[in-house]
């Protein structure tokens, strides 16, 4: 698999300069230490740093190939090296992430969603390793460089690429999905997620249909969550589709059979007039939900029973995504990754069916990206932590505070990160069931890393 001249001289807005020496390349990269010999560089600009400044790097470290903006040709004139000039960079990485996706013979299987998209993810790409060669995104590269990227790590050995797409503003997922042209696509939900740019749930809709469209301009199939209101009602304009859920009639339907004392499920699918039994070693409803969506993707894929079955065993949580520690004296619940609305009551699902401990302790930081309705939103969480029983919220945030008075005596609110860490620092912990929450901007890790801390100590 290699980029070769031909592929460039039909990149848009692309002039090349000295084409003579061109070299076939089977590797691109927009980091300048990453570089091997005969490697195409792509300087992007981000924002901390921009490519341009790393091209000679690029060069030396072996590139033969750099593909730099026009209007910053002047800087690379004894440049050893085949020059590319194009109007954007960034445009011109995601087409040739997009002739390498045409390379592979691999099947691609793309993911979105409000919630559970990288575990998800994650738990798909377990599952399928049981039977495949699998790639997947790594980390949270599901961006307008990320799903690129990821695309780059596969190669003609991937017989299962598997990509992860985020989006907050409008027309990132049409972008990424043009690029990705999965053979398979999954949304697990809607919900209340970037709404600050989004606008609201209709918005988020609209946004995540765009990687069902651009699988349907493939023929591809896509996999509809049969709970979420919404995606069913969409899912009418696809003709090529299977369903899921844990209601109705789905093609897979799920049934929690019951819980363990951490919460963890068991789960039954139903499908083709077989029955499938398993125990996940992860906690929660949201995680059964994220586990029927991958677990219908494989089954459909050509796994069998067994094949699900250890492939289970297997599955860990995602770091700060509903991980629990039991530290014996005390159960501590990590959801720090992200915070909305749905995500919080999820992760308070989790706290009220942890039965280790009576007490329960919640730690919350603002939610961020809800636009005009965010005070709301946080005020309206009272209502799922109030089905809990003989617990204390401590709040941290402009927002959380809206929270904390709906709450009343049951909260504590912090107008500083200081005064919430003195108080984990001396309040007693033991014999409680703790859940730390927030949006990545609130850093609500910090509180995670010194709880356990304590407990090591």
């Amino acid at each position: 698999m290699r980029i070769n001249l031909k592929d460039i001289f039909e990149m848009p807005t692309a002039e090349i300069f000295n084409p003579d020496d061109f070299r076939s390349a089977s590797h691109v990269t927009i980091d300048s230490r990453k570089t091997r010999k005969n490697s195409i560089f792509v300087a992007i600009k981000g924002e901390r740093f921009d490519g341009h400044d790393f091209v000679r790097q690029a060069v030396e470290n072996g590139a033969s190939t750099v593909v730099v903006e026009r209007r910053k040709l002047r800087r690379y004139d004894d440049l050893d090296a085949v020059i590319v000039t194009v109007k954007n960079t960034l445009e011109a990485y995601g087409y040739l992430a997009k002739v390498w996706r045409n390379k592979l013979s691999s099947t691609v299987i793309s993911v979105t969603g409000s919630n559970g998209k990288t575990t998800t993810k994650e738990m798909l790409a377990t599952l399928l390793s049981e039977k495949f060669v699998v790639t997947k995104s790594e980390g949270n590269n599901n961006n307008q460089i990320g799903v690129p990227l990821s695309i780059f790590s596969a190669n003609n050995k991937t017989e299962i690429l598997i990509l992860e797409h985020g989006t907050n503003h409008f027309g990132e997922i049409a972008y990424t999905a043009a690029i990705a042209s999965p053979d398979y696509a999954l949304i697990t939900n809607i919900g209340e997620s970037h709404t600050e740019f989004l606008k609201d749930k209709s918005g988020v809709l609209k946004e995540k249909l765009a990687l069902w469209k651009a699988t349907a301009e493939r023929n591809g199939t896509i996999f509809v969550n049969n709970d979420d209101e919404l995606l069913r009602k969409a899912s009418t304009e696809f003709e090529r589709k299977i369903t899921y859920g844990f209601k109705g009639k789905p093609d897979f339907k799920g049934k929690i059979v019951g819980y363990d004392k951490l919460a963890r499920p068991e789960i039954q699918i139903t499908y083709k007039n077989r029955i499938l039994n398993v125990r996940l070693p992860l906690p929660g409803n949201a995680n059964a939900k994220n586990f029927l969506a991958a677990a219908s993707v494989a089954l459909t894929l050509g796994l069998g029973k067994r094949e699900i079955a250890k492939a289970t065993q297997k599955l860990k949580s995602v770091r700060g995504r509903i991980e629990i520690n039991d530290f014996g004296k005390a159960v501590l619940i990590d959801d720090t990754y992200n915070s909305n609305p749905v995500s919080v009551k999820a992760a308070t699902e989790v706290l009220r069916r942890v039965k280790v401990f009576p007490e329960k302790l919640l730690i919350l930081g603002d939610m961020f990206e809800l636009g005009k309705q965010s005070a709301e939103m946080h005020r309206s969480l009272n209502t799922e932590i109030l089905r809990l029983k003989n617990f204390k919220v401590l709040t941290l945030g402009r927002n959380m505070k809206k929270l904390a008075d709906a709450l009343g005596n049951k909260a504590i609110h912090f107008s500083s990160r200081e005064k919430l860490k003195y108080f984990l620092l001396t309040e007693k912990l033991d014999g409680k069931v703790i859940l730390v929450k927030g949006s990545r901007g609130m850093k609500m890790e910090e509180f995670v890393d010194l709880i356990k801390q304590r407990f090591a100590e």
